[in-house]
């Protein structure tokens, strides 16, 4: 196959995702079309996952991953909370009557969410106000960066019912972000964790008043989605794989990435914008 025709093939495998039409929550496009914004809908329940917004939000996670237009992802709840986690009655209900074979499938799919999401390019923003419970909290924890209000309340309650806090990666995920006793707390009692502490624990990357939440994290997204975007999934992809790498492993891989984005025209457009004395406008790729 002739290099040509090759990036013929490449280019059908991509397209653009603003016209995605969601059936469980809502999806909504900046005018630029570079930032879309999930905002998980059902309010007069705190917004709580089904087994079919799992599997819609762990498919189009995926489906960005090929995405021409999309280049940060907002990820929010509507009615002043983010997420009370697993509907109690539409998800612990069923699983309770469920085989072994079949409560797999399903702890397999929830863990793909979070697969999906550290795997797409894209930065994930997540702004999060009230609760954010169960595997709500594993959604904000595997966003790039998180956004909350001082009425934030982050609670990783697996074991308020029956179950490990060995949750869609939480005892990895957790760790990593607040540190291992921190984390072990949270995870054996099951208690909120104030958005205090999520600041002060680096959870949280900012706290904003309730009402300046959702126009913080636009700001946010733009500015990440004005930046080199190909370099930022390229970090993205770094910051996640390095956690399996010895600092030499992880210097080299770096070196190679970089030399990458080296060849990037955003790189040559800093450059002679640098010399221009002018800013920078930044296209990914």
């Amino acid at each position: 196959m002739s290099t040509q025709s090759e990036a013929h093939t490449m280019k059908h495998h991509k397209r653009p995702m603003a016209g995605y039409e969601a059936r469980t929550f809502l999806w909504r496009v900046s005018a630029d079309g570079k930032v879309a914004t999930i905002t998980l809908n059902r309010p007069e329940r705190k917004n709580p996952l089904t087994f079919d917004s799992y599997a819609e939000l762990r498919d189009l996670f995926r489906a960005l991953v090929y995405a021409t237009d999309i280049k940060v992802v907002v990820v929010t709840g509507a009615g002043g909370n983010f997420c009370s986690g697993g509907d109690v009655h539409e998800i612990i209900g069923p699983l309770t009557r469920m085989s072994m074979p079949e409560l797999l499938d399903f702890t397999r799919m929830t863990g793909d969410l979070v697969k999906a999401m550290r795997a797409c390019p894209q930065p994930i923003v997540a702004a999060v106000d009230g609760v954010c419970a169960g595997a709500g909290a594993m959604v904000a924890l595997a966003s790039d960066l998180r956004l909350g209000t001082p009425a934030t309340r982050t609670a990783f309650l697996f074991t308020r019912v029956g179950l490990a806090g060995a949750d869609m990666g939480a005892c990895t995920l957790l760790p990593r972000m607040i540190g291992q006793g921190r984390a072990s707390e949270l995870l054996y009692t099951g208690r909120a964790m104030t958005a205090q502490e999520g600041a002060d624990w680096g959870f949280f990357n900012s706290l904003h008043e309730p009402g300046e939440l959702q126009q913080a994290a636009q700001a946010l997204a733009a500015q990440l989605a004005a930046g080199p975007t190909f370099a930022h999934g390229v970090t993205k992809k770094l910051l996640h794989q390095e956690w399996n790498m010895g600092v030499d492993e992880a210097i080299e891989a770096e070196a190679e990435a970089q030399a990458i984005c080296m060849q990037t025209r955003d790189f040559r457009r800093a450059y002679e914008a640098f010399v221009a004395k002018r800013k920078p406008v930044f296209e990914g790729d």
